[in-house]
């Protein structure tokens, strides 16, 4: 394997440009939300900017997608303070060593998944449960950082905890804080909804526009740092502020850890990276399919697994693509994953030589970039999709969002895993069946509920559109039985198999036991449209050898041998 990526070997010189304003507006929009992510996760601000360096350029090696935007994001952040939060005191040494952790292990998990070539993993939480994740975290998020927005202190394990305490906190609130942090809102919210338009009207280009809208956050971070160091906020009016961020580039090093430590956090790093993968391959892949591009999931964990370990190294958190972020790089020009080096540089530069420029920047301000940033991710979209096509699914989304916000980050998406696959199990143990019957003058044989069909007397033709295995298997059964119940004069039963991927053990003495059942009664028992594979594993079993001759190729075949036969008979 080529140590140097492909888009490095094959770089044009026409690109350079393209990938070198992305990279630096994609800067410009980071280095508030590395500051913000860090104080959602409960760490210092440093190591956001810590966890916006070496991930960055690790991903570039290894990753497949020429546009996505590697660094800390809201979710994983929320999940990194659900898993440390029990552990150690938020802002501790030990906390920062545990978080470091978390990324190493993450890292690892996502680096044997890509050898291993797991990445079908991604199928593996359906897009209803992701989004009722993401849904019920960005809630969860938001209205955790409501105590920054109004400086009070409360506590709550879940949403509607921390909602009462806020409640209860309101007589506290500090309107020097509320105000920096409502005005933040407001502005952002006004940027996200109106500004482009705004801009757009007075003659700036659209993608200009859309660009200029997206730095707002950086805009308010500058505005209300000076406000707060010119008036002397923090210290006349209690305004709480980053502090001192101290100056200079990481240490590099692997986090100190033992056995007791790893055992309580290998489920959050597994939970943070299946998440992070599923969401980083989405926006990949929407993001490749408008250039033509392909992205692959293998190298996607190898690329994660890489900047897991490089933030690990430098003593950063777990990371993964972020959907603004690519959106904006891809949008800016991004033509391939040097955007990312650049952007990597030039947060370099900010940590080695530019921090202390954030002393003064109010918590609150982190917190309404946050607030505004997470509301976005509430998917109303897939709710009301899922709730007119599939309320199963639907349901699954809502019980994983209330999930989230009621038990936490972990409890919730396990609950939606579990529900998701409870719902898949479910509907493969009551497989659709339908009789059918020929539809005249032709070969074609469908639903007799649905068409206009004809029937051939003394046959009960059965199609199941499920494979028959141990959850099923009986009601097949049942099902037979009671139509033959209901059709004394029935001489044949005829099983159409054109949609059994498998048959399993279970299945097969049900099948036996049902052929023979019967047989004894007088009837017999046929198949048609059995599968290449399936018929395989038939033929060397006592009910594929009682079946010889009562297995046809066609469900026409069939219809036409118990014709033949009743008009000998």
């Amino acid at each position: 394997m080529n140590p140097i990526p492909d888009w490095l070997r094959n770089y044009r010189a026409s690109w350079l440009a393209g990938d070198a304003v992305a990279g630096l507006i994609v800067t410009v929009m980071l280095i508030p939300q590395s500051l913000a992510y860090a104080l959602l996760a409960g760490l210092p601000a440093e190591v956001g900017l810590y966890a916006s360096l070496l991930p960055i350029v690790a991903y570039a090696l290894l990753g497949s997608s020429m546009t996505l935007a590697v660094g800390p994001v809201a979710v994983a952040s929320l999940m990194t303070a659900s898993a440390l939060q029990p552990l150690a005191a938020a802002g501790s040494v030990q906390y920062v060593q545990l978080a470091v952790l978390l990324s190493l292990l993450s890292g690892v998990m996502l680096l044997a998944f890509g050898l291993l070539r797991l990445g079908f993993l991604a199928h593996f939480l359906s897009h209803p449960v992701i989004s009722g994740f993401i849904t019920g975290s960005a809630v969860l998020i938001a209205v955790g950082q409501l105590k920054h927005l109004l400086g009070v202190q409360v506590q709550g394990e879940n949403v509607f905890q921390t909602l009462s305490s806020l409640a209860h906190a309101l007589p506290q609130t500090k309107p020097a804080v509320l105000a920096l942090g409502g005005a933040s809102v407001l502005f952002l919210w006004f940027a996200r909804k109106y500004l482009a338009k705004l801009l757009v009207r007075t003659g700036l280009s659209a993608k200009a526009a859309d660009m200029a809208a997206k730095l707002a956050p950086m805009l308010v971070v500058i505005v209300s740092t000076a406000v707060v160091s010119l008036w002397g906020l923090d210290r006349s009016h209690g305004v709480p502020v980053v502090g001192n961020v101290p100056q200079g580039l990481p240490a590099l090093g692997l986090p100190a850890w033992d056995w007791g430590s790893v055992q309580a956090l290998w489920l959050p790093a597994l939970l943070i990276s299946l998440v992070g993968f599923v969401e980083s391959v989405s926006v990949a892949q929407s993001l490749a399919l408008k250039r033509q591009q392909r992205i692959e999931p293998n190298r996607e964990l190898l690329g994660l697994g890489a900047a897991n370990l490089a933030s690990a190294v430098s003593g950063g958190f777990p990371v993964t693509g972020g959907f603004a972020r690519s959106v904006v790089n891809f949008a800016a020009g991004a033509n391939t994953p040097l955007a990312g080096v650049i952007s990597a540089a030039l947060m370099a530069l900010v940590v080695a030589f530019f921090t202390g420029w954030f002393h003064a920047l109010p918590q609150a301000v982190l917190a309404a970039t946050i607030i505004v940033a997470v509301t976005g991710l509430i998917d109303w979209g897939t709710l009301r999709e899922a709730w007119h096509y599939d309320k199963a699914d639907a349901l699954s989304l809502i019980a994983t969002a209330l999930g989230v916000m009621a038990l936490g980050v972990e409890a919730g998406i396990l609950l939606g895993v579990a529900l998701s696959l409870g719902t898949l199990v479910w509907r493969s143990s009551h497989p659709h069946m339908a009789v059918v019957g020929r539809v005249p003058g032709t070969e074609h044989f469908r639903n007799v509920d649905r068409h206009q069909v004809v029937t051939e007397p003394g046959l009960v033709a059965v199609r199941v559109d499920e494979s028959l295995y141990f959850a099923n298997a009986s009601v097949l059964q049942d099902r037979i039985e009671a139509l033959v119940h209901a059709n004394p004069a029935a001489r044949h039963v005829l099983l159409v198999c054109s949609a059994v991927n498998q048959i399993d053990t279970t299945a097969l003495g049900v099948l036996g036991d049902l052929e023979r059942s019967l047989r004894e009664r007088g009837i017999r028992f046929l198949l048609a449209e059995v599968k290449g594979p399936v018929m395989d594993r038939l033929q060397d079993t006592d009910f594929g050898r009682r079946m010889q001759g009562q297995v046809f190729l066609s469900t026409h075949e069939a219809f036409a041998d118990v014709a033949q036969r009743q008009q000998v008979g």
